[in-house]
């Protein structure tokens, strides 16, 4: 996908994650203050558990995890070759489809760092 397929992907689910919080606000609250704590930053850092998502979005193969965690390494400064590094964890560990949706997360980690410069 381009640039603009992972934010219209990306803008797409927000709408659905936003109508599903509308209608089970106590869970999606909930379910927010978990992603806080597990992400805050502590021994490891916010940006290599987003890498340890992203690998287990990879290795689950699924598009929402990796597109979510893509952009979210991005932001939180981490580079192409630590992406790299990642999926090939992910294949280690997830074997072939971990190869095709290792594609997929690093075209969506570029899409969202060159949308960020």
């Amino acid at each position: 996908m381009s640039t603009n397929d992972w934010g219209k992907f990306v803008g797409a689910t927000d709408e659905r994650m936003m109508a599903l919080r509308a209608a089970m606000p106590d869970v999606a609250k909930a379910f927010g203050r978990l992603a806080g704590a597990a992400t805050a930053n502590g021994v490891l850092d916010t940006k290599t558990k987003e890498l340890i998502a992203l690998a287990i979005g990879i290795a689950a193969r699924r598009d929402g995890c990796v597109a979510y965690h893509a952009r979210a390494a991005a932001r939180h400064g981490a580079q192409r070759s630590e992406i790299l590094e990642t999926i090939g964890m992910a294949v280690y560990m997830g074997g072939g489809p971990s190869m095709i949706y290792g594609a997929e997360a690093l075209s969506a980690f570029d899409a969202f760092s060159e949308a960020s410069v």
